[in-house]
């Protein structure tokens, strides 16, 4: 062996600094012999009575033998300083009588060494696992002897051991493969990790490799599966989502039929496996959610997975996945907060995307008003479009989905609905508003501008009578209050508009109502008659209830123009024979009111031309005196009538003195109150006197 072999072998041991001084039980030995002769010494003494004048003597003596011992002492502890060196010689020749023994071993280690990272890098833990316990062994073996001085060949072990402890936690991240492809290797290296942590290594901290293995196996989980780039990009969530739905109940199939058999049971493989998994899901989730809004089909896809599909029998919830698995302990993948997130950032994108649609739908309608041909028809004749059934769909298929999800959500959404089909009805008034306005003014003249508005009744009437779709299960419908409201005043707002353009082309029929010529012809109302029919015409196409509503304006705004032009006090009779005639006019007027409308469709229990035959009988009646009578029973049936109408009407009469026009409007206040039960809608409030004008002749009831 060269000198530099030798310098690394043997430490460098410095005099006097190594190991401590050996002990002398001889020393002791004598100590304990010296008490005891001395105990024997004085008891005979004592025993003796004649030896203690003697004792003097004895103590002289042993103070001189104290004397020469302490002298003898110092001797030698002046001998034993100068043998100090020798014994130091003494503990370097031991050392180095080790040192030589084990000497061929000692050369082996640097080879050993380096075999052993070689076995490391072939992983073939239990081989490299032994020369490693070898090595260290021999390491042990000369700590003692050499007062705990590490050996520089030494140096290695610990960076070999490392080297070893990553490979075998390389191996356990891998668990999941190995367990399909190389299980022996899997279970080499849990061997190894399991043997490692249980050793206790002299002058070293323990190696806690069960530990490091038990990480590397959630590292190794959550990077396959859940590494900050696999997360899916906007639009992608979908597809990210049903990828894991295949690969995590796969994942834990393999924890459970091939893993756990290769680790001890208290790795609780299944239930590590489980808990890792959902772990590393649940912090994917959230960091999905710090980022970029989703979007609604992804925050739709999110919820119903998270919320139904993770924890179904699919996935977590399988029967098969056995009680180890222990998923009953798990967190919520989403938490309350999240939910309410995601919930209310879904109802606001689905809202913004049903505006639009219904915005699409309406102009669409709006552009069909302004055509050359007539509105389309359904196979029964009536007026149809599909906007109706569009903007039902759209509600109702968002409502319906969100059923899916929760209870919170379905409600949110059909709030959300409710308010949108409000708010398209709004539109829908302001547009019908907008059409009318430039029809009327010649702006943008619609072809067929009243059969549109009727096709509008439609509309109205396809969506109330479906509407119904929009309630959830269990709710009253009283959640569609709103909408019913937005409903009426959009069926008003048609009827006005259509019985404007009727008002128009009445007005100048009744400009000659009454006269002369109308007391001795029926010319007038004939023309009247006609009118109104051709008007009517295509009502025949309105859905009822609607249709009933629009006949009974009609006839309403008729018998109102008829009651104005009666109050303008354009005819006065000039006797009996005059106010016969107007009379019988009043009746035959009455009963061709009644043929028209009867004919049109509108039940008779809602005519108004009956008011014309109560006023009949006010001019028909001969005696003066008894006109309070008749005004009385005239309010009875019109609790509406005023003494101004009465006024005008004894005007038309032409017979009425002071005294009797004053007693017939003292008996309209005079008289009993009008019977409750009448229910007839106002009539004389709507007719003015004596200055009329087109705008007052509306009705302002259903329509108005």
């Amino acid at each position: 062996m060269d000198s530099a072999a030798k310098d690394k072998i043997q430490p460098r041991l410095l005099p006097g600094s190594s190991c401590p001084r050996p002990e002398w039980p001889e020393q002791e030995r004598a100590e304990q012999l010296a008490r005891g002769a001395a105990l024997k010494w004085a008891s005979g003494i004592f025993y003796r009575p004649e030896q203690l004048t003697r004792l003097g003597q004895y103590r002289s003596r042993e103070v001189q033998r104290n004397y020469s011992l302490e002298a003898r002492i110092k001797g030698l502890s002046q001998t034993s300083q100068t043998l100090e060196p020798m014994r130091e010689c003494v503990v370097q020749h031991k050392q180095l009588q080790i040192l030589t023994q084990l000497l061929p071993r000692l050369q082996a280690v640097p080879a050993a060494v380096a075999h052993t990272q070689t076995l490391i890098d072939a992983q073939r833990f239990l081989e490299a696992y032994v020369n490693l316990r070898e090595l260290e062994q021999l390491q042990e073996e000369t700590w003692t002897p050499l007062g705990g001085l590490e050996l520089p060949i030494f140096q290695e072990l610990g960076l070999l051991a490392e080297a070893l402890g990553q490979a075998v936690e390389a191996a356990a991240g891998a668990a999941g493969r190995l367990a399909r492809e190389d299980p022996t290797l899997l279970v080499a290296a849990i061997r190894v990790a399991e043997v490692e942590t249980e050793r206790t290594i002299l002058g070293q901290a323990p190696r806690d490799w069960r530990q490091r293995c038990l990480r590397a196996l959630q590292e190794g989980l959550e990077q396959l599966h859940f590494a900050s780039p696999v997360l899916p990009e906007p639009g992608a969530l979908s597809g990210w989502l049903e990828a894991l739905q295949v690969a995590l109940p796969a994942e834990l199939a393999t924890a459970e039929a091939l893993v756990a058999p290769c680790c001890p049971p208290s790795y609780h493989v299944v239930r590590l496996w489980a808990h890792t998994l959902h772990s590393g899901l649940r912090r994917s989730l959230q960091q999905l959610l710090s980022g970029p809004e989703l979007g609604a089909a992804d925050t739709f896809a999110l919820l119903h997975w998270a919320l139904h599909v993770y924890m179904g029998k699919e996935m977590m919830g399988n029967l098969e996945l056995g009680p180890e698995a222990d998923v009953s302990q798990l967190e919520p993948l989403l938490t309350s907060e999240n939910i309410e997130q995601l919930e209310a950032a879904f109802v606001a994108q689905v809202q913004v995307s049903v505006a639009q649609w219904l915005k699409k739908a309406l102009d669409g309608e709006v552009a069909e008003w302004s055509r050359e041909q007539e509105p389309t028809t359904d196979p029964s004749g009536f007026y149809h479009s599909p906007m109706p059934a569009i903007v039902l769909q759209i509600l109702a298929e968002n409502i319906q989905v969100t059923s899916l999800i929760s209870d919170s959500l379905h409600r949110r959404v059909h709030d959300m609905a409710v308010s949108e089909l409000g708010a398209f009805l709004r539109s829908f008034s302001d547009s019908l508003i907008r059409f009318s306005r430039d029809h009327l003014r010649g702006e943008a003249v619609a072809p067929h501008y009243v059969p549109y508005l009727l096709a509008a009744f439609n509309h109205q009437s396809a969506l109330r009578s479906s509407v119904s779709v929009l309630l959830p299960d269990g709710e009253t419908s009283g959640v569609l209050a709103p909408v019913e409201a937005a409903l009426d005043d959009v069926e008003r707002r048609i009827c006005r508009l259509v019985l404007e353009v009727l008002q128009a082309e009445l007005q100048p029929l009744f400009a000659a109502l009454p006269s002369r010529r109308w007391l001795l012809s029926s010319e007038l109302l004939d023309s009247v008659y006609e009118q109104t029919l051709h008007f009517c015409k295509d009502f025949w196409r309105v859905r009822k209830p609607a249709v009933q509503l629009l006949l009974t304006e009609t006839e309403r705004t008729v018998v109102l123009h008829y009651l104005r032009a009666l109050m303008q006090g354009r005819l006065v009779c000039r006797g009996a024979d005059e106010r016969s005639q107007a009379a019988e006019r009043l009746q035959h007027d009455a009963a061709q009111l009644k043929e028209l409308f009867l004919g049109l469709g509108l039940e008779e229990s809602a005519h108004c031309a009956p008011v014309l035959l109560a006023l009949r009988e006010l001019l028909n009646l001969h005696d003066p005196t008894l006109l309070g009578l008749e005004v009385a029973g005239l309010r009875q049936q019109f609790p509406d009538v005023s003494e101004d109408h009465v006024s005008a009407l004894l005007d038309l009469r032409g017979d009425v003195s002071r005294e009797h026009r004053q007693a017939a409007l003292s008996s309209l206040q005079a008289g009993p109150p009008p019977s409750p039960s009448t229910g007839r809608r106002a009539l004389f409030s709507l007719v003015p006197t004596p200055t009329p004008s087109l705008s007052s002749c509306l009705p302002s009831g259903p329509c108005s």
